[in-house]
């Protein structure tokens, strides 16, 4: 188990916007793993938030049980299994650098244009979208792509799944499901790949309670969350998390 106080320092605040993410302000918990690799490398900073992530989804997916999209997990889930498939066989070739840069860019840019299509005009694509399922084939295997390689699923999954305007729980519920999966599916890459070691697992361990009550933290306060604005409010931390997976990527390259 680590026991530098600095990587508690950097974890604690990190688990907790991981429970929030996992609660319904999607898209936060993009920030834990570089803010863990402040204090340790990036790989044992991956291997300790899997199994706090394979937890907090139990508490958001008994929460959102009851709402979720079964279309949208269908097209989802298999595309995402291929996308971790190439996350990990490319893993030696692939610079998790470039992957957050593009993620990072394409996720600021897909926001603005949100936000400002819908302060124009009222949505007017997303009836045309419902039936372009190769959208969907594209956004999974980024989603397991970016998931595998640097746990950054949630930018691809939210530019293919907000258009739609689900219900506000919905579109919670079936991010809950559809990451709780991926997040199975990663185990058995992670484990081929020896990035589960007896420090990553107990630290996680010493990480869980606060992992659970943040979690359930996130659950209550997202449903106080008025509806209608509860999409804009996605929609800027969007533009927040792509703009620091962005200028970490870039700097990572860079450096």
């Amino acid at each position: 188990m680590l026991t530098d106080p600095f990587f508690y320092a950097v974890a604690i605040p990190a688990v907790i916007l991981l429970g929030l993410a996992k609660g319904g302000f999607s898209g936060i918990g993009v920030i834990a793993v570089p803010l863990m690799a402040l204090s340790v490398s990036p790989v044992l900073a991956a291997s300790i938030t899997l199994p706090i992530l394979i937890v907090q989804d139990v508490v958001s997916v008994w929460s959102f049980r009851k709402t979720w999209d079964r279309r949208v997990l269908m097209v989802l889930l298999p595309s995402a299994a291929l996308g971790i498939g190439l996350g990990f066989s490319l893993a030696a070739f692939v610079k998790p650098g470039a992957v957050e840069l593009a993620v990072g860019a394409i996720s600021v840019v897909f926001a603005i244009q949100r936000l400002w299509v819908e302060r124009a005009t009222a949505p007017v694509a997303e009836a045309r979208a419902e039936g372009v399922p190769w959208r969907g084939v594209l956004a999974g295997v980024a989603a397991g792509f970016t998931s595998q390689i640097a746990h950054a699923g949630g930018p691809p999954f939210q530019i293919y799944v907000m258009p739609k305007k689900l219900p506000r729980d919905v579109f919670i519920g079936t991010g809950a499901i559809f990451f709780a999966v991926v997040n199975w599916m990663k185990v058995p890459a992670y484990w081929g790949l020896g990035q589960f070691t007896r420090e990553s697992l107990s630290t996680a361990a010493v990480l869980l309670p606060l992992a659970i009550a943040s979690t359930w933290a996130g659950v209550w306060l997202v449903r106080r969350v008025p509806a209608a604005g509860f999409y804009k409010i996605v929609y800027a931390l969007l533009i927040v998390v792509g703009g620091k997976l962005a200028w970490d990527g870039a700097a990572s390259l860079l450096g």
